[in-house]
């Protein structure tokens, strides 16, 4: 079960009974801890942010912390301390609940930017500093941090910059109709149905090597052209006072493969990297004053940026192939009848799916 599709196929299948909808967001998790990403949860209270997260951290076996952000918490609350034991007489190494592998920040604009720092080294380096000791943080190890839109009084916005280190930001929505009837209808029928209920299913050395697996997808030059073109494009927009950061554009490189993989294909084609265009941008890029007088939401302006692009055509071959060493050019890939190959598979005797990649087109 190492290969990417069926780790996230797995995490699905565990989690279906507790987490009903909210599948891009599911995705989003496991293409985050795929490429040792974060993520950055919106909604309303209710809409089970927390829960999902900790659903998504038990199929995995992973080691789950939580910390509910206040505004009177201290550095140390998060990351630990060193406690005085009276009966020894030492000073002896307390940790904080960020030394877990999955590390759920609930409503972190509530914590005091001095707190929220204490996630930054966290976030970026995988290491913790208690008092000159610098100390490794377990691998794979990822921060799911959640903030309520409303209720806004006394509480610290997140900087840009530490928005920016947030791979991928998902709103999580009230669900429709027909989920919050299947919602009520599970609850029926099993009243403490909780994500404590959900199995283990992948083991922590499997995620690794799945993790490992995304390294290898192929990014043809089109598609990396593309990403810079998106990129730049928010840069340019007159409806925007800051663009996406070269962290963008390395989140659009790792979170397209991970997109590939986990649909089974080693190669990554431009609806992967459109697909991401909204989580990856959306936190980051922040609008003029005239955009926010005219009321247009930064998804709006993001979609435009994405929709004034053109995408690679259908013409170009996305996926991998060998130079050809007596012209120094590459294969273009296609078989003589002019057909896209077969992809190739991420892992000896994993056969890739191919339903879920052929319902997507390439504009």
């Amino acid at each position: 079960m190492s290969s990417p599709e069926t780790v996230y196929d797995a995490i699905r299948e565990a989690t279906s009974d507790v987490v009903v909808g909210n599948d891009d967001v599911l995705e989003g998790l496991t293409v985050a801890l795929l490429t040792d990403g974060h993520v950055l949860l919106e909604g309303v209270p209710g809409v089970a942010k927390t829960t999902i997260a900790n659903a998504f951290a038990r199929a995995l076996g992973l080691s789950y912390g939580r910390v509910q952000m206040t505004p009177d918490m201290v550095p140390a609350d998060v990351s630990g301390t060193n406690v005085y034991q009276q009966a020894t007489g030492e000073f002896q190494l307390r940790k904080g609940p960020v030394f877990s592998n999955l590390v759920v920040a609930d409503e972190i604009n509530r914590a005091t930017p001095k707190t929220q720092s204490a996630l930054l080294e966290a976030m970026e380096e995988s290491t913790v500093t208690i008092e000159n000791q610098t100390l490794e943080l377990p691998r794979p190890f990822m921060v799911v941090a959640t903030q309520n839109p409303i209720e806004m009084e006394g509480v610290f916005e997140l900087p840009e910059a530490q928005r920016d280190r947030f791979q991928l930001k998902y709103t999580v929505d009230v669900p429709s109709r027909p989920d919050e009837r299947e919602v009520l209808d599970r609850f029926d029928n099993a009243p403490s149905l909780d994500a404590e209920d959900v199995p283990q299913v992948v083991e922590r050395e499997e995620v690794l090597a799945a993790s490992e697996a995304v390294s290898d997808v192929f990014v043809a030059d089109p598609v990396k052209e593309y990403i810079l073109d998106i990129v730049s494009g928010t840069r340019d927009s007159p409806a925007l006072r800051y663009g996406g950061s070269p962290r963008a554009t390395l989140a659009f490189l790792r979170g397209s493969k991970a997109r590939a993989a986990i649909r089974g294909r080693s190669y990554v084609i431009p609806d992967d990297v459109k697909a991401l265009a909204e989580p990856v941008l959306v936190h980051r890029v922040i609008r003029t004053t005239d955009a926010e007088l005219a009321e247009r939401s930064v998804t709006d302006v993001i979609a435009e940026v994405v929709d004034g692009i053109a995408p690679p055509g259908a013409d170009v071959s996305f996926t991998e192939t060998e130079s050809v060493e007596a012209t120094g050019e590459r294969d273009t890939g296609e078989t003589t009848d002019g057909t896209e190959p077969d992809p190739k598979p991420l892992t000896d005797g994993a056969e890739p799916e191919t339903d879920r990649s052929d319902s997507e087109t390439i504009e």
